[in-house]
């Protein structure tokens, strides 16, 4: 059965925005349908059962980006039963400022799984100061996630 991923992108800059982009065409390319959403156009009510790659980088202080935040927030204020979501984070980061490093896409992970939904694989990092493109980090990533999403769930 072919697999949907939905990319929730939040983003300041665009960067998380391009790097959705270059992951879902190695997810088609892989054989799974994936397409990129900015969370400003995804409503709380959107986030149902399926498989999700949130790509978001981070702002201020340690802060969700502004198209991110009504989806966080209505998230959080609402406390969907998000039992029957998988996903898997890639967060976008500065380790300039290491007491906030990579914490958007921190956040998102933390709130996803306190309202039920399961992770797939690890969280990726990327530092913008650590010489690597993300797209670069992000494939490589990416080949140990798949894996793990196309195991067969338990029905």
């Amino acid at each position: 059965m072919k697999e949907d991923v939905t990319i929730l992108v939040a983003t300041m800059s665009g960067t998380a925005e391009m790097l959705a982009d270059d992951l879902a065409d190695r997810l088609a390319a892989a054989g799974l349908s994936a397409r990129v959403r900015r969370m400003e156009d995804v409503g709380p009510e959107a986030i149902g059962p399926g498989l999700y790659l949130i790509c978001s980088s981070t702002y201020g202080v340690g802060e969700v980006p502004d198209n991110g935040r009504a989806l966080f927030d209505g998230l959080a204020h609402g406390n969907p039963d998000l039992g029957g979501v998988r996903y898997g984070v890639i967060s976008l980061g500065d380790s300039l400022y290491p007491k906030t490093f990579c914490f958007g896409g921190k956040h998102f992970d933390e709130l996803f799984a306190s309202l039920g939904a399961r992770r797939i694989g690890a969280r990726l990092e990327h530092d913008s100061r650590g010489g690597r493109y993300p797209e670069d980090a992000a494939a490589e990533w990416l080949e140990s996630w798949l894996p793990e999403v196309l195991q067969p769930t338990a029905s």
